[in-house]
């Protein structure tokens, strides 16, 4: 049920990366309080078991399968939302690939390509095709989903905290840019969740307690912890137009 600080009753979501974890998370809490959300992956099975899930607990929620790593399916879902429902007015760009784990001198041509693809390439386009949508309604809020690894690179992970980095610097310039059109841009840095997406950090114990003993309550955090920032951030709530709020380890820099 849509409480009145949050209520996003007749807004159109979308959630990429939303066939679970973090992405799974914000978009069953924001269909909670009246979005439609389009979910949205590469696999259209997983994305309909959320979508159907949304809609099984009085929800509103469709499926659209989408690798953001490609721009033809970026342009094809973007096609499907101008023609199905004409308008957005919330992007959570959640997506995104670390393939691999290892020294920053081991990274092979594969590995970089990939990641620099979905989690730069993807998140820059899906931006723009979200923001010339919004900007043609009014306006609207987009939310990228960064990682704390860009403001202090993870352990074995160089190639990820370096795209990750570019992303935060990413949601800086779309917040400048697109704040005359009432477009809201910000970025949740999570710091260690337990999600599949982070399974290579929570199988390795002894890369698991480095990581661990550097966060100040000493303990990893759940996906659906996430979610609330989020709501907060496409939410009236955060009604401002004129800088960016970044999130990290639920402290905010302004």
């Amino acid at each position: 049920m849509a409480t009145e600080l949050f209520d996003l009753t007749g807004k159109v979501a979308l959630v990429s990366g939303a066939s679970r974890g973090i992405g799974e998370e914000i978009g069953k809490l924001l269909a909670e309080q009246g979005a439609h959300v389009i979910v949205s992956s590469r696999k259209i099975d997983d994305c309909t078991v959320v979508a159907e899930e949304i809609c099984a607990a009085g929800g509103s929620a469709e499926a659209f399968a989408c690798n953001v790593g490609t721009i033809d399916q970026i342009e094809a879902l973007f096609s499907y939302i101008r023609k199905a429902h004409g308008k957005l007015h919330i992007c959570v760009n959640n997506a995104a690939t670390n393939p691999y784990f290892g020294h920053v001198l081991d990274t092979d041509l594969g590995a970089y390509n990939k990641t620099v693809e979905v989690n730069i390439r993807g998140y820059f386009f899906m931006s723009i095709e979200a923001g010339k949508l919004m900007r043609e309604h009014g306006g609207g809020a987009i939310v990228n989903t960064a990682s704390v690894n860009a403001l202090q690179p993870g352990p074995m992970q160089g190639i990820y905290s370096i795209t990750k980095a570019a992303v935060v610097n990413m949601t800086k310039v779309f917040a400048k840019e697109c704040a005359p059109f009432g477009i809201r841009c910000n970025a949740l840095l999570p710091g260690l969740t337990k999600t599949k997406f982070a399974g290579a950090l929570f199988s390795n114990d002894d890369v698991y307690q480095m990581v661990v003993q550097t966060i100040p309550m000493g303990r990893h955090a759940e996906p659906s912890e996430m979610a609330g920032t989020v709501l907060y951030l496409v939410s009236d709530a955060s009604s401002y137009t004129n800088g960016e709020c970044i999130i990290v380890d639920g402290g905010m820099m302004i």
